[in-house]
């Protein structure tokens, strides 16, 4: 709003500087017109500056002043060149627009290939910062172990969160649905837990992008001009961030690579909480959520017994492991079932 009053004025000052001065002969109102249009001119070019990333706006500067340089020395040519005055100065304007435009286009058009950070401490915090930052979407932060992650220091740079997704989140925490409410406030508490922990950096950027409806393609907009990477675990998300050519680090994948690995003939103790899928099978769990088959196990549900893994099967959905119980039948004691087991 501070902006809209500061432009408003600037109009209004300019016309009337032009309305009271009328330069170039005019009459008072064409002048008056004719600086506020100018004024409006400014405006648009300012809109079209604030555009810019700093390295085409240092590249348009740059350019326009050896463009601007330029002219001057071939100015300097015209004046002892053999013309009269009005066809020299019609020249050496010609000359000073045309470099100075030139100079503008190609500085602004190849400013992406400059390093602000070489030109001083000054322009150092520009992309690096973007570049290290990473976008959150809506089903990483309701997941809420990008929390743990990032408290742990395994994870580093700005954790961006745009509006729109917080707006997302408030939708889902004002759903009518209990399921829907209780995971949208779930996410709400776990940008507060980072917010304030002061080892997370988490910022909440404005940007938006009206032309687009779908949350998902605006996140990838988002991080594409931010140079930053995509935090998610929602698959579908993940294979549309790889054809748009954008860096995803996906929380799924970090936890299946965190899991122990397991070879066939290693002993495990597992305790069977199920009848499996096929005769005779007991299926169990490791504390990581890992499904255990265990042969000839279904009269063993509610007691742990030792297995030898025979085989591990990797999946879409994880890891599965498949085993038999050991020759020796050390089984241990029935166990009272949990919460998790009285639910099954």
């Amino acid at each position: 709003m501070d902006l809209v009053v500061v432009r408003l004025l600037f109009v209004a000052l300019l016309a009337g500087v032009s309305y009271f001065l009328h330069p170039f002969s005019l009459s008072p109102l064409v002048a008056m017109g004719v600086g506020a249009g100018s004024a409006c001119a400014v405006i648009v070019f300012e809109f079209r500056v604030r555009a810019l990333t700093l390295r085409r706006l240092i590249g348009a500067v740059a350019g326009s002043v050896l463009g601007i340089f330029g002219a001057a020395l071939f100015c300097l040519v015209l004046r002892s060149a053999p013309l009269n005055t009005s066809t020299s100065a019609a020249l050496q304007i010609f000359v000073l627009l045309l470099m100075t435009y030139v100079g503008l286009l190609v500085g602004a058009t190849k400013g992406d290939l400059l390093n602000p950070a070489a030109l001083g401490t000054i322009f150092a915090s520009d992309r690096p910062t973007r570049r290290s930052a990473k976008v959150l979407d809506t089903s990483v932060i309701i997941d809420g172990r990008i929390a743990d992650i990032a408290e742990a220091g395994f994870i580093d740079g700005v954790m961006v969160v745009p509006e729109f997704v917080l707006r997302e989140l408030q939708t889902v925490a004002d759903s009518t649905d209990g399921s829907k409410r209780q995971r949208g406030r779930r996410g709400l508490d776990m940008l507060q837990r980072m917010q304030s922990n002061p080892a997370v950096q988490v910022q909440i950027v404005p940007d938006d992008f009206p032309s687009i409806r779908e949350v998902d393609l605006k996140l990838l907009e988002l991080a594409k001009k931010w140079e930053a990477k995509v935090v998610t675990n929602d698959f579908n998300l993940n294979k549309v961030a790889h054809l748009h050519h954008v860096e995803v680090l996906n929380i799924n994948d970090l936890a299946n690579a965190l899991k122990p690995v397991v070879l066939p003939g290693e002993h495990m103790n597992v305790l069977i909480l199920k009848e499996g899928k096929e005769y005779n099978q007991g299926v169990g769990y490791l504390d990581d959520g890992t499904m255990v088959v265990v042969d000839h196990a279904r009269k063993m549900i509610g007691r742990a017994v030792e297995i030898s893994v025979t085989s591990v099967l990797q999946t879409a959905s994880g890891k599965m492991i498949f085993g038999k119980m050991d020759e020796n039948g050390k089984n241990g004691e029935p166990q009272r079932p949990g919460p998790v087991e009285m639910a099954r």
